[in-house]
Parts: C-alpha cells; sequence; structure tokens
C-alpha cells in the first residue's frame, strides 16, 4: 500500500508503513470481540479487524489491542490512543461529526434480551414499568424511552456483562442494544435466556477512523470489500456467530463516505 514517497507519518497508511497499528476493540462481547482467559482476541470483529490490517501490511504480530467502550471511542480515537476502531460501531451523522467511518462491514438491529422465563415482554412496547438495562454513553435504551416505552425505567452499567447479570439476578427485566451482540450472550446461557427477535432498528457497523484521512479510508473500504468478496467474510461470521442461532445477513454494501 506504499508508493514511491512515504506517505505521511500522521496518517493511516503512514503508521501502517510501520508495520504497527493500535486498534480499540470490546473485549467483552461472546462472538464478536473477547479477550479470553488465556489471553487470545477472537470474534468476528478481530477477524476483521486482523483482515484489514493485513491488507495494510501489519500482520497481526504487529497489532496492538487496546480495550475500547461506547463511552470513549471517539476519544480514543481523537486523541491518537487507537489508530481503529473496530467495536460493533454504528455509523451515525453525529458521531460523523468527530471522526471518519469506513464501511459498513455488518448491518444488525437493536433488539431485547429477556429471560427464557419471561412471557410478557414481547417487543419494545410492552416495557412500560420495566426496568430495561444498556451501557453507559450507547443509546439504545434512550430509543426505546423515547419511541416505544415513556414510562420504562432505565438502568445503565459500564459493561454488557454487568446488564446481563443484573438480568439473570432479576434485578432489571430486560437488555438492550444490537441483536448480534445480545446473541452472544445467549450462547453462554441458552437454558436461562433468549432473544426477543424482532429488530426495531438498522444499525450498520463501520470501522472507525480519525477525520481527514481519505486514503486510509478508502484503504479500508477496499479491505473490507475484499473480506467480503473472497469469502472470509462470510467464514468468519460463521464460525463465531453461528452457534448462537443468530440469523446470519448477507453482507452490506460497502458505500461509506
Amino acid at each position: 500500500m506504499t508508493s514511491c514517497s512515504s506517505p505521511d507519518p500522521n496518517t493511516l497508511l503512514g503508521k501502517a508503513d510501520s508495520g504497527h497499528l493500535t486498534i480499540g476493540i470490546r473485549f467483552d462481547q461472546p462472538g464478536l470481540a473477547e479477550h479470553t482467559l488465556d489471553g487470545r482476541f477472537v470474534g468476528f470483529d478481530v477477524d476483521v479487524a486482523e483482515f484489514v490490517a493485513g491488507q495494510l501490511g501489519v500482520k497481526p504480530s504487529g497489532i496492538t489491542w487496546r480495550e475500547t467502550t461506547s463511552a470513549t471511542r471517539e476519544t480514543d480515537l481523537t486523541s491518537g490512543t487507537v489508530d481503529l476502531v473496530v467495536a460493533t460501531y454504528s455509523i451515525t451523522d453525529k458521531r460523523k461529526q468527530l471522526i471518519a467511518f469506513a464501511g459498513p462491514y455488518f448491518e444488525t438491529g437493536q433488539d431485547l434480551l429477556v429471560r427464557r422465563s419471561d412471557t410478557a415482554i414481547t417487543g419494545p412496547e410492552t416495557l412500560n414499568g420495566r426496568r430495561l438495562c444498556s451501557v453507559t454513553g450507547s443509546t439504545p435504551a434512550q430509543e426505546v424511552k423515547a419511541r416505544f416505552a415513556q414510562a420504562v425505567q432505565l438502568v445503565e452499567y459500564p459493561r454488557y456483562p454487568d446488564c446481563v447479570t443484573a438480568l439473570l439476578a432479576g434485578q432489571v427485566d430486560a437488555v438492550t442494544t444490537d441483536g448480534v451482540i445480545l446473541a452472544g450472550y445467549v450462547t453462554q446461557n441458552p437454558e436461562l435466556l433468549k432473544v426477543i427477535g424482532k429488530p426495531f432498528s438498522t444499525e450498520r457497523y463501520g470501522i472507525g477512523l480519525r477525520k481527514g484521512d481519505p486514503q486510509g479510508q478508502a484503504a479500508l473500504d477496499d479491505a473490507i470489500k475484499k473480506m467480503i468478496d473472497t469469502g472470509r467474510w462470510a467464514d468468519s461470521l460463521r464460525a463465531n456467530i453461528g452457534p448462537s442461532g443468530y440469523p446470519l445477513p448477507a453482507p452490506p454494501a460497502v458505500t461509506e463516505r
């Protein structure tokens, strides 16, 4: 990915030229991005990050993984703490005021995770008077309150596993975020949890990078397209998300600019 003249070292391609990138991912999302007890980083987002980094000339051994959260993704990028964010990062106009996106590389929708024994919650409109959990800095719970159930009680925790623990303990009645994220937690407790399976939004995941780097953005778009075209995208989804029973979508059109 180099030309006759070396790219600006402050750009994505310039950083990749050094053979090293720092990539922000989640450490706590089964099937998507997880830091395992034996020290590995596994999941669909991890595979996407490794593939695009490889297309920029950076080997897996040249990647430094850094944990990012819903509340810190923009500041991690703008401060230079990370070079890329691949972390179930929905493309929104508000976020594009601060950072840039490549992609999308995946599309999903907001859904609800509830206890398997719960028959009363059948969708977001049935949450009035219930306790709904989401993570600090994320928007799904506020969306439910604004659009479907004004009398819902919102509960926030720093991480999704905290919400899932509270759900299992009966301290909250439902957890909301994207269906593909919730599906990962069902695989850990299939006899106790279920996803309602009625998505009520469209979320398009992009790779976050700093603004003002059109060459880096274009290189990432090309890398995502190649991952899809070679079949690696579908292989990773089947391996990481398939066991949850979540319906695997077709690849999105990579159009973000």
